[in-house]
């Protein structure tokens, strides 16, 4: 309409962070905004995401908003995909942060990090696979959340990341979600060739992971045992974001692995600070036009996904 007076287009970047409540998603929120992106920290229960916001703005980071998600109800997504549209017809930096063990502790975990002292890394990590049991039911809701939840997750706000400048999509992985986790070889390098793996295929061998889990033969068929649903469903993300980054050449699209960090997944086991971990995170969410995409990255190198 004529004389009608026309929204100033936003400048600074903005980004999502999912599982932005607590752990290296609070921490990856505090260093964004730090770096003066506007950021929209989200979480499944409002109370714990709107909290998390007061006490970044209570470190003086203004530029922070609360948007409820859950990664694993489509209309939730959806919601969240409206509100960036309307406020700010864009996003330019997408964390995929949120995820779940998929895993039961056997007894009650002791809280004092002091029990660690002394311990190295495998040390601590045998700790933890001592003191969990894998389940079907939580298996399928590690498969569910942690591919299907962020890939639902990334295919909704890719439209609103291509209408960036310089889209960036950092999907934070495990170690864990490494090829060589994976003892069947011929799975291992369908998931390594890239160039003729599908979306579709990555459904099926989905589906016969969770179908050998139920039947109790993930050894006989060569999968992971310990952490196995969490580590087949980042091994997977981990092989979607690479299809992902050949279809869109002009985003950065690429995977993180922020070290061991000490967060309620790793029982405070870890080695690392959230501080730490998130620094890792940001760097790859911050990366340069023109730098690296399809890439998986590891305490800050760029590494193999084998």
């Amino acid at each position: 309409m004529e004389g009608a007076i026309s929204k100033p287009p936003y400048t600074r970047r903005i980004a999502v962070v999912t599982g932005g409540n607590k752990g290296i998603g609070l921490e990856v929120c505090r260093q964004l905004a730090s770096d003066g992106v506007t950021v929209v920290l989200t979480a499944r229960d409002e109370k714990r995401g709107a909290d998390a916001v007061e006490k970044l703005k209570a470190l003086g980071l203004c530029d922070i908003l609360f948007h409820q998600l859950e990664i694993t109800d489509s209309s939730s997504i959806a919601a969240l995909a409206d509100f960036l549209k309307t406020r700010f017809g864009r996003l330019d930096i997408l964390v995929n942060n949120a995820a779940v063990s998929g895993v039961e502790h056997v007894q009650e975990v002791d809280t004092n990090e002091e029990k660690f002292n002394g311990m190295d890394l495998n040390q601590r990590l045998e700790w933890v696979l001592k003191n969990i049991r894998d389940t079907v039911d939580g298996a399928k809701k590690s498969i569910q959340t942690n591919y299907y939840g962020t890939k639902h997750v990334i295919d909704t706000l890719l439209p609103l990341l291509q209408s960036s400048n310089g889209g960036r999509i950092a999907n934070v992985t495990s170690a864990y979600g490494l090829l060589r986790r994976i003892n069947n070889e011929e799975i291992r390098q369908e998931l390594d060739d890239i160039e003729n793996l599908t979306e579709e295929r990555l459904d099926e061998l989905l589906g016969k992971f969770l179908k050998d889990f139920e039947a109790d033969a993930l050894e006989m068929h060569g999968w992971p045992v310990g952490l196995a649903a969490y580590k087949v469903a980042k091994a997977a993300m981990n092989a979607y974001s690479r299809i992902l980054a050949r279809r869109n050449r002009a985003l950065r699209i690429n995977c993180v692995h922020p070290g061991y960090v000490k967060t309620d997944m790793s029982m405070s086991s870890g080695v690392l600070t959230p501080e730490e971990g998130a620094r890792s995170v940001v760097n790859v969410a911050l990366l340069p036009d023109g730098g690296p995409t399809g890439a998986y990255f590891a305490m800050g190198q760029e590494a193999s996904f084998v």
